[in-house]
């Protein structure tokens, strides 16, 4: 895992009380935990519950945390855990139960987790990157990527634009997107594995 004094910091400051650093945490590990219940094919209901309880388990041994650099990786293993306790337990039984312990985490699940964080990383960049772009662009890029493709025709009648701008249009927003810093500081990042 690599060393990151953001979340460093963040462990650090929420270990002694403060709330801002908490909120920080749960808006950057939530998508890992998020998507590690999606992984197991859980519900919302049922993801958000081990969310919740993969929360508070952090919560109650946040102040014991050694190293704050493996805190997703015992994000990853805590909410797989959990994970399979629901998918185990019977409907309406709660499936609580103890966190990991340091020593029980496998280099796999690691491995794992962090290609999940990273891949969580790059979904919240794309998500503050997309909010920070003109409405105009994000009305186009979001009918672009409609599954089915949607006709240019339907496009431009819903943009009130020419088909033939929707292609110049694109470039200019896709380029604005990329350059956004937060978009910027991924594509210049050095390849992790």
């Amino acid at each position: 895992m690599r060393d990151d004094p953001v979340a460093t910091a963040l462990v650090t400051r929420a270990a002694h009380g403060e709330e801002q650093a908490w909120d920080a945490l749960v808006e950057r590990y939530a998508p890992l935990i998020w998507s590690i219940c999606r992984s197991h094919r859980l519900g919302g209901a049922d993801a958000g519950d081990v969310g919740q309880r993969v929360w508070l388990q952090l919560a109650d041994h946040l102040d014991t945390v050694r190293d704050p650099a493996a805190l997703p990786r015992w994000l990853d293993t805590t909410t797989r855990q959990e994970c399979a306790r629901v998918r185990r337990a019977p409907r309406g039984a709660p499936a609580a139960g103890p966190a990991p312990d340091a020593g029980t985490i496998s280099d796999q699940p690691a491995r794992t987790g962090e290609q999940q964080l990273l891949a969580a990383e790059r979904h919240a960049a794309l998500r503050e990157a997309f909010a920070r772009l003109p409405r105009c662009c994000q009305q186009l890029i979001t009918l672009l990527i409609q599954d089915p493709p949607l006709p240019d025709a339907t496009i431009s009648a819903r943009l009130n634009i020419s088909a033939g701008s929707i292609g110049p249009n694109r470039r200019r927003c896709l380029d604005r997107l990329r350059r956004d810093p937060a978009i910027a500081a991924l594509i210049s990042a050095p390849a992790r594995n």
